[in-house]
């Protein structure tokens, strides 16, 4: 009987360490290029609109290129395509937009489903790439993603550092 006392306190606990991660992942400025199907979305769960299909690429070079209006840089008025060096869909096998946060621990510590990344390659990835760092700097009209990609980044070392345990 004491195990299970053990099991039920250790879920919230494990909640807690991922619950910063997570809050950051399952942002959409994270969430809407980190999806299964070729199709981005705008918003939590709404299509990319114009017919946008980014293709076994993930960059539209079947059909129509990302960079087509997604240019080095954000547009300059409120809600004008949003833009940064590289703009692609996140490789589907790391996708987790729609995925419980259990589901998103579990993957992101997979290195087959991570970029083949260590946890300290992850927070490095989280707070160094162009593509990532740009959810936090979205442009006009967009919300950021929670905190700065520094946080972003300790909280993935803090929640390593506890043992990645998922919730």
């Amino acid at each position: 009987m004491r195990w299970l006392a053990l099991v039920l306190l250790a879920a919230p606990a494990a909640a807690q360490e991922f619950a910063p991660v997570h809050e950051v992942l399952s942002h959409p400025r994270c969430a809407n290029c980190h999806v299964e199907t070729d199709v981005p979305l705008w918003r939590t769960g709404v299509p990319h609109g114009l017919g946008v299909v980014a293709g076994e690429s993930r960059m539209g070079i079947e059909t129509l290129p990302c960079g087509t209006c997604h240019r080095a840089e954000n547009g300059g008025f409120p809600h004008a395509a949003p833009g940064v060096e590289g703009w692609a869909l996140a490789p589907p096998e790391m996708a987790w937009a729609a995925r419980t946060p259990r589901e998103i621990c579990e993957q992101l510590k997979d290195p087959e489903r991570n970029g083949g990344r260590t946890m300290a390659e992850v927070a490095d990835h989280v707070s160094h790439d162009p593509l990532v760092v740009w959810g936090w700097a979205p442009g006009l009209g967009r919300d950021p993603a929670p905190g700065s990609p520094e946080e972003a980044a300790r909280a993935i070392l803090a929640w390593d550092a506890a043992g990645a345990p998922c919730p």
